[in-house]
């Protein structure tokens, strides 16, 4: 079990990481496209190097740089024809921008916090109090009685619940205990694995935005890895 201090450190990072972010984000995806919820998780990088720049005082190198920026014009490439005639709010834009500062911020959090606690257990506290602290809001605004609870409802919440919230973030505080700037270089890959996932279990097409788009990405993931792979094979 935790000690005091710890359950303050996971409380904080659950509020920010589960209840802050994912709230909102889910929020705001009923007031923006969805091709403008993938293009917001691009911007999370460039947030996590600014935090990471004022809060670890960790000052990116220019090839790093160079990543984020390849990586965020990737990303604008790929999605642009998603964004044309898309239905968005500015309430939407607003909800989606406060979500990436938080989960932002409590990954750079993360990285600042010397845990003695494995990364499973981590996980699951700030995952059980960050669902706490958003069960309010949920009470407050849910509607209840358009829920249909059939393999619709099951498959995607056993799909959250153990690829993304266990699996998934647990390889994302392996990363993060290594390096805030690096590991933030590959979440340029998601936005890009929901153009995969689109093509391939909803027939969406693929067009010469989403190659050129996932070029860019590679290439600004090889750009901000570069000296670590040069450095590796010198070893």
């Amino acid at each position: 079990m935790p000690n005091k201090k710890e359950w303050k450190q996971l409380a904080l990072f659950g509020f920010l990481n589960t209840t802050l972010y994912l709230g909102l984000y889910m929020y705001a995806m009923k007031f923006t496209a969805a091709g403008i919820g993938s293009l917001a998780v691009s911007i999370n990088p460039l947030i996590i190097v600014l935090l990471s720049s004022w809060w670890l005082k960790r000052h990116p190198r220019p090839e790093e740089w160079l990543g984020i920026i390849l990586g965020m014009v990737g990303v604008g490439v790929a999605t642009y024809p998603l964004l044309v005639d898309s239905f968005t709010t500015v309430e939407g834009i607003i909800l989606l921008l406060i979500s990436m500062i938080a989960v932002s911020a409590a990954s750079v959090y993360y990285a600042t916090v010397q845990w003695e606690l494995p990364n499973l257990l981590i996980n699951g506290w700030q995952v059980f109090l960050g669902g706490v602290f958003l069960l309010p809001a949920t009470l407050l605004f849910a509607d209840f009685s358009t829920t249909v609870w059939d393999g619709t409802f099951w498959y995607p919440v056993l799909w959250l619940s153990l690829a993304v919230s266990i699996v998934g973030l647990i390889c994302w505080f392996y990363l993060l205990r290594i390096d805030t700037v690096k590991a933030s270089l590959w979440l340029f890959l998601c936005p890009l694995f929901g153009f995969f996932f689109a093509w391939w279990l909803m027939d969406e097409p693929v067009t010469m935005y989403t190659v050129v788009g996932t070029v860019l990405v590679i290439a600004g993931l090889y750009a901000g890895q570069r000296r670590k792979l040069v450095n590796d094979r010198m070893k």
